[in-house]
């Protein structure tokens, strides 16, 4: 029996995380880490109500803080870095 040579993985085309501007994804991460924080902090105030901010925040944030983060710096270096695949190897190209 031959073994088959595997494919080189193919990388995804376009951004994974990022949003259409730097302005839009910072709203987005005010929204979202605003709902984090203010249903946390509002809790003692009005109680169990306040966690129905909760659900905004994971949903402005696109699911977690680190996919949040994560689409800001594909965000910030969009246009500045790519990436180049060659031979089975890829690097970043500015």
């Amino acid at each position: 029996m031959q073994a088959k040579a595997e494919d080189p993985v193919t990388p995804p085309e376009g951004p994974q995380f990022a949003s259409a501007s730097l302005p839009r994804h910072l709203v987005r991460g005010v929204i979202g880490f605003g709902g984090l924080i203010g249903s946390l902090a509002l809790l003692p105030v009005v109680g169990w109500m306040s966690l129905l901010l909760l659900p905004m925040g994971v949903l402005a944030l696109r699911g977690c803080p680190m996919c949040w983060t994560i689409g800001l710096i594909e965000t910030v270096s969009r246009g500045r870095l790519r990436r180049e695949c060659e031979d089975g190897r890829c690097k970043l190209v500015a």
